[in-house]
């Protein structure tokens, strides 16, 4: 499998204070990373630039900017590794070409199978019936 690695000059991360319940810590310490990639100024191909502006992603902004927001882990490295990760995973994920799908009728083996077990159901379903009185 090809992985494509993106430069380090090609984002921006910027230390943000995390979001959410954590004590005196959470206010004062800046542990969350905002992560900001121009797909238009990249060095990628024309047409993963394409897929990627094309992904119906709320992350990716009108002007083509993927912007990511970790803040899972306490220290701010880890939240930077987990970001650039991300990255790593959103480029490589829309570099990735599913092969077509075409569509198969079942075989008749199995709609002889499928008609006989809803026969056999629906004479179970006739036995339910109530019990005629003399």
């Amino acid at each position: 499998m090809f992985m494509i690695h993106i430069p380090e000059a090609e984002y921006t991360l910027t230390a943000i204070r995390a979001q959410g319940a954590g004590g005196q810590n959470v206010n004062k310490v800046s542990s969350a990373i905002h992560l900001r990639f121009d797909i238009n100024a990249s060095s990628l191909s024309d047409w993963l630039k394409i897929r990627l502006l094309h992904l119906q992603d709320n992350r990716i902004s009108d002007e083509g900017v993927l912007v990511l927001k970790a803040q899972q882990y306490r220290t701010q490295e880890a939240n930077k590794r987990d970001a650039v990760q991300r990255l790593h995973d959103i480029v490589n994920a829309a570099s990735q070409i599913k092969p077509v799908r075409y569509a198969t009728r079942p075989g008749r083996g199995a709609v002889r199978r499928r008609l006989e077990t809803k026969t056999q159901r629906g004479h179970v379903k006739q036995l339910r019936g109530k019990i005629a009185a003399e």
